[in-house]
């Protein structure tokens, strides 16, 4: 058996809307704890008798990085009423795993609860033996924890839903598959960028991906060839925010263990390997409202409706801020440079690739379904859980400005002389962690959102990276972090 777990011992896929992602409790009572008790303790009978004797307990924490705490199969039903101890001091690691401080969270004092989504709990395919969850975070004393990423998320979907909206997101997975020899990245294939030579070469390897990831109960759309030396992407349906986001974890996992089965390892850095293509992690979304696609149909440009618009409108308006949430690595700025189809510059297009904001409005005939954009310049340094819930944030805040897009945006304007550049109000996204932490520290739409213990903690981060890295060479920071992601 693998893939996801539900009450019915079925598969209702881990892409679908679990309660617990959509509108997980902000306090644990005794009542709610006896009943995610009783539910973990079906789980676990139905999880022994298939051979499942562990469950980790994942987060994403503010570099990046999914973190863990596993569970005998015994213990999930403690587990998932009254969660697993964990220091809540990992919201200020650094990517090399140094420690620093922020304003409300830091230092030896505290703790926190892990407790697992069950409406996520999934068989590892490529894992024999294992389950994974993701958790959310709550304070000893039950309540959620004000710097729990994934809960930030939840609390987002929830306020677009308040207002009778609905999103629905997808990332992209790209990934460079080889190995390391002396300090350099060693490629596991050698066929040209999106060659069919590539497929021949790793096609053992690309079954078992797509096949893994299938059994887990993710729908793959597509798996290709990328651009840069042994670089490859998957594609996989959307969902709504917060299951994308779990998704997206939970994807990149499978990948790494499928990988290791085969004796190679997946680096997700933003570089590999540094004046080369890196890797992103576009994030595709699309808006409804009663059903309606908002991006289309309606009598704006490309066929946006107003409200499609200004949500557009109030994300492109954030991109310098947001930038250090999706581009959150001093080695995310050695990938995010002009006519890489990285999404340097500041601006929106329909079908531009060059452009930060991408409008996708699919073809004739299928607008109404397919419809959506694609945010460019995200990488998977970035946690996507504060990702999915600061795109949501921008936008509610263009819907309640009326906010409206700029001029489009066709072809690269890195071709541009600067006096164009100028007069069309088009400029560079931040081109340092440095530069994108300062606009995040000025953004009052982020910092609200976020709350002040969770922006505080995830800004001091960015600063100690920024610092942490400040005297390396390109070189040197691709290297030590190739495999940190």
């Amino acid at each position: 058996m693998s893939g996801p777990v539900d009450d019915h011992g079925g598969g209702e896929a881990v892409t679908g809307t679990g309660g617990d992602a959509a509108s997980g409790p902000v306090v644990l009572g005794a009542h709610q704890r006896a009943e995610r008790g009783e539910r973990a303790r079906a789980h676990a009978e139905r999880l022994r008798a298939d051979g499942i004797t562990m469950v980790a307990l994942c987060w994403v924490d503010n570099t990046g990085i999914a973190r863990a705490k596993t569970v005998p199969i015994g213990r999930l039903e403690h587990a998932a009423g009254w969660g697993v101890g964990m220091s809540p001091v990992f919201d200020v690691f650094l990517v090399n795993d140094d420690i620093t401080s922020s304003r409300y969270i830091g230092g030896p004092d505290g703790d926190l609860r892990l407790i697992p989504d069950l409406d996520r709990l999934t068989v590892l395919d490529a894992q024999p033996g294992w389950a994974w969850a993701p958790v959310d975070r709550y304070t000893q004393q039950g309540r959620i924890y004000a710097g729990c990423q994934r809960s930030f998320a939840r609390r987002m979907v929830r306020e677009a839903h308040e207002r009778g909206l609905a999103l629905r997101m997808s990332f992209e997975v790209e990934w460079a598959l080889g190995s390391e020899d002396d300090g350099r990245f060693v490629p596991a294939c050698l066929g040209p960028a999106y060659g069919m030579t590539r497929v021949v070469e790793l096609s053992d390897y690309g079954r078992e991906v797509a096949g893994a990831l299938e059994r887990e109960g993710v729908v793959v759309e597509q798996f290709h060839p990328e651009y840069a030396a042994g670089q490859l992407e998957v594609s996989v349906s959307a969902a709504d925010p917060v299951a994308a986001a779990d998704i997206n974890v939970l994807v990149r996992q499978t990948i790494r263990a499928v990988s290791a089965r085969f004796g190679f390892q997946a680096s997700f850095a933003p570089s590999v390997v540094a004046g080369t293509v890196g890797n992103g992690a576009h994030v595709h979304f699309s808006l409804w409202q009663d059903e309606r696609n908002l991006f289309a149909g309606g009598q704006g440009r490309h066929g946006l409706t107003g409200d499609g618009e200004a949500f557009l409108a109030g994300v492109l308006a954030a991109f310098p801020a947001l930038a250090a949430v999706g581009a959150p690595s001093v080695a995310s700025y050695l990938r995010l440079v002009p006519s890489h189809w990285a999404g340097a510059f500041h601006c929106w297009g329909r079908e531009n690739r060059e452009a930060a904001l991408r409008l996708v409005t699919g073809s004739d005939g299928e607008q109404d379904r397919r419809a959506n954009a694609e945010v460019k310049f995200v990488d998977a340094a970035a946690n996507p859980y504060l990702l999915v819930g600061a795109i949501i944030a921008a936008g509610l805040a263009g819907l309640e400005t009326g906010g409206r897009l700029p001029a489009e945006v066709n072809g690269d304007p890195a071709g541009w002389p600067d006096k164009e550049l100028a007069a069309r109000g088009v400029q560079r996204l931040p081109q340092s962690l440095t530069e994108a932490a300062d606009h995040f520290s000025r953004s009052d739409v982020l910092r609200a959102a976020m709350g002040p213990a969770l922006f505080e903690a995830f800004l001091a981060v960015r600063r100690g990276e920024a610092e942490l890295f400040a005297d390396v060479a390109a070189d040197e920071v691709a290297a030590r972090t190739r495999w940190r992601w």
